[in-house]
């Protein structure tokens, strides 16, 4: 979670939604853009625990981004096995990154393939099981904008022009995703425990599969 006081903003990351994009671009347009420290969950902090911690952030512009769910954990795991290759062909910043993140060292333990990531992890890893909205929604408090990954750049543009910021003009994702489309990847009961588990992300943003 980051944030600028300056600007009075509330940056809400939700995994796998363009948030180091997000990150990287607001820190340049605004100098004090910062982490916001003391939370669980630190960069992918949700907005209830924020608001308990800072109280006086409720009176902020607060934002984040959400993905269709489906895509969301196919793109999850993609980056997952993906630092694991890289880590064990040696580039140093996977392996930092192997080494640090307690979710993927549980899934890689117990998820051999894609199709456990979904129907076990989904079940196993708290991380996995939390809506998106959850953690842009708190008690008496939601969200000011929420853009969609899918239209990203319109989306941030907005977010720009609220914060009465220069549009850059280009941008350059940090983290892109797999380009495969994540439908092949399903099966007919691994569609429905990702419908069941994000019931309510489907409900509020009305995805689908």
């Amino acid at each position: 979670m980051m944030v600028s006081h300056s600007s009075r903003v509330l940056f809400v990351h939700v995994q796998k939604t363009g948030g180091i994009t997000i990150d990287r671009m607001l820190q340049e347009a605004l100098p004090d853009f910062e982490f916001l420290p003391g939370l669980g969950g630190g960069r992918h902090a949700r907005l209830g625990p924020a608001l308990r911690t800072y109280p006086e952030l409720s009176e902020y512009f607060i934002f984040g981004f959400v993905r269709n769910p489906w895509a969301r954990l196919y793109s999850w795991w993609a980056m997952i096995k993906r630092a694991e290759a890289d880590a064990a062909a040696g580039v140093e910043k996977a392996a930092n990154q192997m080494d640090h993140n307690r979710l993927w060292k549980r899934v890689l333990a117990t998820c051999p393939d894609f199709e456990a990531f979904v129907l076990r992890g989904t079940q196993e890893q708290r991380e996995l099981q939390r809506t998106q909205i959850s953690y842009l929604r708190a008690k008496q408090r939601e969200a000011d904008f929420i853009g969609r990954q899918e239209r990203f750049d319109a989306d941030l543009h907005e977010v720009f022009d609220r914060l009465g910021l220069a549009w850059p003009g280009t941008t350059v994702h940090a983290n892109t995703g797999p380009n495969a489309d994540y439908r092949q990847h399903y099966s007919e009961e691994m569609r429905d425990r990702v419908a069941e588990v994000f019931a309510a992300d489907l409900q509020r943003f009305g995805y689908e599969f």
